[in-house]
Parts: C-alpha cells; structure tokens; sequence
C-alpha cells in the first residue's frame, strides 16, 4: 500500500439539505473528497439526506456514501445512478450472497466498492470477499465506534487489532477507520495500517473547519515518516 494514498475524508451526518450544503462549503479547497453518512431509520436510527437530495448538490469535491441502510439491493441503482465515486455497503446489512453481487454491479458501474464492518464483527467474515477472484473489493472500513448512525461517539481501541489483522492479512487492500477519530488517536490508527481516516466531529465541530484538517494532515505526514 502505497503511503501516499493515506488521506484524511471528512464524513458528514446530516437530514438538512442547508447543513450539507454549508459542510461542504466549510471543506472546500482543503480537502479531494468527502463521504456521505446515509441513513434510513431502519439498520440505525435516524433518515438522512437522500441520493434525491444529493442530486441537487454542486460541489468540486469527490463523494463517496456510506450506506448504513437495510437491504441496500433495494436502492442500489438508483446510487449507480448518480456521481457518486465510492459505495461502502455494512456487512450486516443483507446476505453475503447480495453483498456480492452488489460489489459486481457497483464494479461494473465504474465506481469503487467498499464494506464497512460495526466493531463486533470479525474481519474473517471478509476472507471469502478479499480472495474472489470473480470481482474486486478494493476497500474495507472499520467501524471504531459501538454506536453507528451517530457522530460524536468516544473511539474503541479495539478496531485497532481489527486493523493491524486485516492489514497483515491483505496489505494491499484500501484500509479506513470511521468513527471516533481524532488528533489525539490518528496516529496509531495510521500505525496500524489504515489509509483513510473518515473524520466527523473532529472536523467539523472545530471553530476552525480548515485548520483542523491541515492538524489531520500534518499528523499523517508525520505518520508516513515514522512508518516509512
């Protein structure tokens, strides 16, 4: 895995059309790409903003989602459908079965896969998905919060085994970390073989967005020093 893939994504959690568009604002020009938390009140609390509402969105930056829904083959097409870059589907969200074949029609549509583990879920599950030959998962991310669908949760230390396994295993799979990240943890988060580091409230409740992202940033060329 190459060190200069390691980045920090601003996540953003919101059911208001005039917060996204404001967040985004805020990130502009600091940041390549941003991830969209979208929520349907059913696999966790809470609806989010929907792929409707991002239609209506102009923004420069990349967008990936993260699909915190129940049986996201009801909706996948219409998320193919828009200019999303990244899909990251849970694990726990429908069969293994269905996952698959929504990383093939996610693939196909020339966009790039992902699947999200919660805290408890054992990276294992993700052998039959990392070793197929048939189709390409080219990200996991790992849940480091008991709580998902919420920002603003402490970190859980225990993702970090998560990762240091996962990267051992399959060191040239894309590794992010979502949930309870900051300036005090990133590093050993980095350290332990993560890339992305898919940051909320750390950003955004900053009295300075942009600066509080250049601090992530600084972190992570320190990072790359130390690991290289």
């Amino acid at each position: 895995m190459l060190l200069s893939m390691k980045k920090i994504i601003p996540a953003i959690l919101t059911d208001s059309m005039e917060d996204l568009r404001e967040k985004l604002r805020r990130i502009e020009g600091a940041v390549s790409e941003v991830q969209i938390d979208i929520t349907d009140g059913l696999f966790v609390g809470g609806v989010s903003v929907s792929v409707a509402d991002l239609a209506a969105v102009r923004t420069s930056l990349g967008i990936g989602i993260h699909l915190m829904v129940a049986h996201p083959e009801n909706i996948i097409d219409a998320w193919l459908d828009s200019p999303v870059s990244r899909i990251v589907l849970h694990y726990e969200s429908t069969t293994p079965e269905k996952l698959k074949e929504l990383i093939e029609k996610i693939n196909s549509a020339g966009k790039e896969a992902g699947i999200a583990l919660k805290l408890e879920t054992p990276v294992s599950v993700l052998d039959e998905f990392l070793k197929a030959k048939c189709y390409k998962l080219k990200a996991v991310q790992l849940m480091g919060i008991d709580e998902i669908g919420y920002h603003g949760h402490p970190f859980d230390e225990r993702v970090l085994q998560k990762a240091r396994a996962l990267h051992a295993g399959y060191p040239d799979v894309i590794l992010a970390v979502d949930g309870g990240v900051n300036l005090e943890n990133a590093i050993k988060i980095l350290e332990a073989g993560v890339s992305y580091l898919v940051v909320g409230s750390a950003i955004f409740t900053s009295d300075n967005v942009k600066e509080a992202i250049r601090k992530f940033q600084s972190v992570i060329l320190k990072a790359n020093y130390a690991i290289s």
